[in-house]
């Protein structure tokens, strides 16, 4: 939900194959992924990754053909992530809405808590590319979608009242706790966004009359 990545079996774009060249690809966007979210990604150049990596510019531009497809095969991999770990609490509570949300913020806390936490990859990755037509600003687009699409699913199970706003919160509640255990107490996080998607919940339910 905000750590730095770790290695992954997700789908990239570019020069995938079987064997060497599979692990060099998987090497570099694994040293990628790490310098891009502890430093940022504008800070990291083509020349750092291929210096930590130990591979030649013909190799890395033969897996990447620009660092712009780094970045976008590095938010691939983190949104295959953060797929996998809501869909997985949903599975876990058995598929108990509510629970759901509980387990949630008790993740995002302890994620906050991680040592080298530095917030949500995709807040960050937005805040360096201002251009919503560019390619990485379209992976963001995708992967908040899903999951504004997986709140609005388990707040439908719930049956609050304008789903769409309510939606619209859960979200703004997930990005505030993700912002403020990076400024703030990250201690606090989880018991403050359990109580927040409690009260979201019953915010919209009374409006609808329960």
């Amino acid at each position: 939900m905000g750590e730095a990545p770790p290695r992954s079996s997700a789908p990239h774009s570019g020069g995938q194959g079987t064997g060497r060249g599979a692990m060099t690809r998987e090497r570099i966007l694994d040293a990628a992924s790490v310098l891009f979210y502890e430093n940022g990604i504008h800070e990291i150049s083509g020349d750092r990754i291929i210096e930590v990596v130990g591979v030649s510019k013909v190799t890395f531009y033969r897996h990447f053909r620009t660092k712009e497809d780094l970045v976008v095969a590095f938010l691939e991999q983190r949104s295959l992530i953060e797929r996998e770990a809501f869909e997985g609490a949903y599975v876990q509570t058995g598929n108990d809405a509510m629970a759901t949300l509980d387990l949630l913020a008790v993740g995002i806390g302890a994620e906050s808590c991680r040592p080298g936490f530095r917030g949500c990859p995709f807040i960050n990755a937005a805040a360096e590319y201002a251009d919503r037509d560019s390619p990485v600003r379209l992976v963001i687009d995708r992967h908040r979608a899903w999951m504004l699409s997986f709140f609005r699913r388990l707040l439908s199970e719930l049956d609050v009242a304008r789903l769409d706003d309510a939606t619209d919160a859960a979200m703004v509640l997930r990005d505030g706790a993700m912002v403020s255990g990076y400024l703030t107490d990250a201690r606090a996080v989880a018991g403050t966004l359990t109580t927040m998607f409690h009260a979201l919940v019953a915010a919209y339910r009374q409006r609808s009359g329960e």
